[in-house]
């Protein structure tokens, strides 16, 4: 015998199905919630690694609330004295936010940048991601003017993606930023 269609019925079943779901989507984030936990912590490792020197102590993150900067960690040799810094920023890029992690010198000097997340165009903005571009050589040994060279700065903009390249620069500026006012302290 088939129940009669009405409200309270139709109400039930919507219930019993967003409470069936509710229940798979818990499960399946407690199963899934340490794995990608350790995943994010090994890849800033490995971030930070690709812009900091090698060697020497790394601190546990620091909170920042400088604008743009999400956090950063210190590198410190074996008597204690700052040899670099990672910092984690984000600014606004043409398709979302992008988020570099830097490593910058306690002189102020890019040491290196790594991209961590971008929601950039494919095939253009994108482009700010590959390791050996020319972008991102020359953000190696970097103590320019932090504009890209249409705005009067030292920057070379990735070809038809100066909106991305300003971002990756004002990411940037932001972390030399940081570590400058720290130093001054």
């Amino acid at each position: 015998m088939a129940a009669k269609s009405n409200l309270i019925n139709m109400a039930l079943c919507l219930t019993a199905v967003c409470l069936v779901c509710a229940a798979v989507l818990g499960v399946t984030y407690a199963v899934t919630c340490e794995p990608i936990a350790a995943a994010a912590a090994a890849e800033a490792q490995a971030s930070i690694a690709k812009v900091l020197p090698a060697g020497g102590e790394i601190s546990e993150e620091i909170a920042s609330d400088a604008e743009g900067v999400d956090g950063y960690f210190v590198q410190s040799d074996a008597e204690g004295a700052v040899t670099a810094y990672a910092v984690k920023s984000t600014t606004g890029g043409f398709g979302g936010p992008l988020t570099l992690m830097v490593g910058v010198l306690p002189d102020g000097t890019v040491y290196n940048t790594s991209v961590l997340a971008h929601s950039e165009t494919p095939g253009l903005g994108a482009k700010c991601t590959e390791e050996k571009s020319s972008f991102r050589e020359q953000w190696k040994g970097f103590a320019g003017a932090f504009a890209v060279r249409k705005d009067g700065g030292d920057v070379d903009a990735i070809t038809a993606s100066t909106i991305t390249s300003r971002a990756y620069t004002k990411a940037v500026a932001q972390a030399v930023e940081l570590v400058k006012s720290m130093s001054n302290e």
